[in-house]
């Protein structure tokens, strides 16, 4: 009975984030009810309230999610890779794909002034540092391949890329269009800066 329950309550949460993520996309974040959320996923808004404390939650949430797709991918695909450089870009080419796919630039772009995205609002904290333990995690693989220094401070190493990515994407989705080729240019050359400074003499 208790599996049960437990799915139920996944897919009451599921619903209640498919709701919102259709509400966004459809007329913005700003412009959306937790009112308009719960009438959507057909339950009421306590019960809304009661999966997520805020809208800003279930963004989050959201975002969460496709950064921890994106980091699977990237798990599944790193044997492919014999070279750092292009295996932490490859992770950094799908967060950007899987952010953009459950938001659009445009609600990103209107995001950025709420203070909801940006260089480490208090609400992302914990969201970011899970997303910085998931990239140490792929770069202590490329160590125990020989692909990376042994010597590097990978957390360091994870948070600096992690930082410069989030601020490159706040960049890219403020272009109309986004430049993904520059933008990748951009990772890519910063990405390999930051490698050659760490290799082996």
């Amino acid at each position: 009975m208790s599996g049960l329950r437990e799915r139920q309550k996944q897919q009451r949460r599921e619903a209640i984030l498919e709701a919102a993520l259709a509400l966004f996309d459809d007329q913005g974040f700003a412009a959306t009810t937790v009112e308009q959320i719960a009438e959507r996923t057909g339950v009421s808004i306590p019960t809304v309230f009661n999966y997520f404390g805020s809208k800003q939650d279930i963004l989050l949430a959201v975002v969460e999610q496709a950064d921890l797709r994106a980091v699977t991918d990237a798990q599944l695909s790193m044997p492919a890779f014999d070279n750092a450089v292009d295996a932490m870009c490859h992770l950094e080419a799908l967060i950007v794909q899987h952010e953009l796919q459950v938001l659009p630039p445009s609600i990103w772009r209107e995001l950025l002034p709420l203070g909801l995205v940006g260089p480490k609002p208090a609400t992302v904290l914990p969201l970011n540092a899970r997303l910085v333990e998931e990239i140490a995690r792929l770069l202590r693989d490329l160590q125990a391949r020989q692909l990376l220094n042994q010597a590097i401070d990978v957390d360091f190493v994870a948070y600096f890329l992690n930082d410069y990515s989030s601020m490159q994407f706040m960049r890219l989705v403020q272009e109309d269009p986004p430049d993904f080729t520059a933008h990748q240019a951009r990772v890519r050359q910063m990405t390999q800066m930051l490698f050659d400074g760490l290799a082996p003499r």
